[in-house]
């Protein structure tokens, strides 16, 4: 009886140990995030990363600030759970975490996100910013200004077109579109898929940043005498000039050559009406360091977890996903998301 009456009292201590330890646990946690939280140069880095990743430098430079004292800054809030890096080649990139954590932990966190997203930041920082960006948009300019005639052969390298675009193509036909008026094509490349969007919609445009490349697409589509459709020569940020546009939108092999892949959803969200679909084809990620020279890609591929919170955030559900894997070691995802 009474080493039955022990053993109760043994698993009561135990138990009220462990809640002890997991209350004790959870206040320091709770406690380092508010100190995390109470920087001002934290929180507009927060604030920065909610948008997009940088690596140190970029942070560095977006803040005026040294690296020693970035460095300190980003390691307290990683501590803090409230930022994760991701590694492209060489370098680390910082981006806000999603890490999934306890309730009251993550009540925490997302009302310092919001609040960190609700401080403006201030004119030079914003110059700053756009100056990274631009650094980034010119280095895929200047690649596809010196490969734009051998590109073809270049991305042949990873996959070509014949892989993936039948597999975009069927998505494509397998789609219920409410209207088949207006479809956009992000960075059409040499144009061959132009053709599948010009014999489902009316009206189809082409847009990309790079006038060499744009002008392979035309020559595609005169070869295939495809009369419906308009060539722009700009960045996403046209988008923001068709707002609720149109039907369809496809980015094929696209988010890995471009500055802010999570802008790219955001602007062409913008531009598509409810119930719209966007078509997204691209690598998973993947650790091949030497397409950035050889095609001039600026991110080693993604996860689709990520893709698919990009989406999220832009207000896209996602749909159908298909995963190509290929005998060189890549794999190519193939993701549908319907405009909320």
């Amino acid at each position: 009886m009474l080493s039955l009456l022990a053993m109760k009292v043994e698993n009561f201590a135990e138990k009220i140990a462990s809640t002890i330890g997991e209350h004790t646990e959870n206040v320091g946690r709770i406690a380092a995030g508010l100190k995390a939280a109470g920087d001002p140069l934290r929180l507009q880095v927060l604030s920065v990363l909610a948008s997009d990743s940088f690596g140190v430098l970029e942070l560095c430079q977006i803040f005026d600030a040294k690296q020693s004292g970035m460095s300190h800054h980003l390691k307290v809030l990683s501590r803090a759970g409230f930022v994760d890096t991701r590694r492209e080649g060489n370098t680390l990139f910082y981006r806000r975490s999603d890490a999934l954590i306890g309730d009251t932990q993550k009540q925490l966190r997302n009302s310092i996100y919001a609040a960190a997203q609700s401080l403006p930041l201030n004119n030079e920082i914003e110059k700053n910013l756009a100056e990274v960006y631009g650094r980034r948009a010119e280095a895929s300019r200047a690649f596809f200004r010196s490969h734009a005639d051998a590109f073809k052969k270049q991305s042949e390298l990873i996959a070509s077109f014949d892989v993936y675009g039948p597999e975009v193509g069927k998505l494509l036909t397998r789609t219920n579109f409410n209207e088949t008026k207006h479809a956009l094509e992000i960075g059409p490349g040499v144009g061959e898929f132009l053709s599948s969007l010009s014999a489902t919609f009316d009206q189809v445009t082409a847009l990309d940043s790079s006038e060499p490349m744009l002008k392979q697409s035309q020559a595609h589509c005169i070869k295939e005498e495809l009369d419906n459709i308009d060539f722009i020569c700009g960045d996403t940020n046209e988008c923001r000039n068709w707002q609720e546009h149109f039907d369809c939108a496809a980015i094929n092999m696209v988010l890995h050559h471009t500055p802010s892949p999570q802008k790219i959803f955001q602007d062409v969200a913008f531009a598509l009406k409810t119930n719209a679909v966007l078509l997204v084809s691209d690598l998973g990620a993947h650790d091949q360091d030497w397409v950035r020279e050889a095609c001039g890609d600026q991110w080693l591929g993604f996860n689709a977890e990520e893709l698919k919170n990009w989406a999220s955030n832009a207000q896209l559900k996602a749909g159908e996903s298909r995963y190509l894997s290929l005998r060189n070691g890549f794999q190519i995802q193939i993701h549908q998301f319907i405009k909320k």
